[in-house]
């Protein structure tokens, strides 16, 4: 199934700072768990008593509207941890957690965590750290919404998925795109198919994507 647990956990910017006796706690309090493509983690609205690492694979952040639409808000992959907002307020889980491909975690109690974090406030100073970044992701989402237009959000958020592979799969549908991007499907793909004709993007088959002009697509993120 791939690397070693403990192993993976050393490397996490939140678990890795943690001696590795309490690392192996951990670990070995936790429950190694497989998802499937669609598969969820956890529901918006159940009660949380657990956060997750993930080995590998990719895990879509969304939330629902009461409507049963759903917007895509962060894609997580391998050596992410998510599911921890509830151990700091109690409250019902604020989006749902989905697998986008085959994905394998390990899910750790939140008591065994709370545990450390009164034993340690190194842990607690870095949960504050990764909390602090995705409220700063959120921050650049908003002001992205407000400053650049639909082909420049699309832009960024393809460079965001392909991180620094010029080859990539696409984990998500295009609806789930169009909500990660905060535009309609059509609007979406009218987009992709500028690159395609500027030929800054190729696309091989149904959901393989190639950068032909990395640096085009960065510029024509950033308008």
């Amino acid at each position: 199934m791939g690397p070693d647990p403990e192993t993976e956990l050393a490397t996490n910017d939140l678990l890795g700072a943690l001696p590795e006796e309490t690392r192996t706690r951990l670990r070995e309090r936790g429950q190694e768990r497989h998802f499937e493509r669609g598969d969820l983690a956890f529901s918006q609205g159940e009660v949380g008593d657990e956060l997750f690492f993930i080995r590998s694979g990719l895990i879509a952040i969304a939330a629902r509207a009461p409507d049963g639409r759903e917007s895509v808000v962060a894609v997580l992959d391998d050596g992410s941890v998510f599911g921890e907002l509830a151990l700091f307020d109690g409250a019902a889980r604020s989006a749902d957690a989905r697998a986008l491909t085959d994905t394998h975690v390990l899910a750790i109690p939140y008591a065994e965590v709370e545990g450390v974090l009164d034993g340690d406030a190194t842990l607690l100073r870095l949960v504050l750290r990764i909390m602090a970044q995705r409220l700063r992701r959120t921050d650049r989402a908003l002001a992205d919404s407000v400053f650049l237009d639909v082909t420049a959000r699309t832009a960024k958020r393809l460079l965001d998925l392909a991180r620094d592979r010029d080859e990539f799969e696409l984990p998500l549908t295009q609806e789930e795109l169009a909500g990660l991007v905060g535009a309609s499907r059509e609007r979406v793909n009218k987009a992709i198919a500028t690159f395609v004709r500027l030929e800054w993007l190729a696309i091989d088959g149904r959901n393989s994507y190639r950068l032909l002009d990395r640096q085009a697509m960065e510029d024509r993120a950033s308008l």
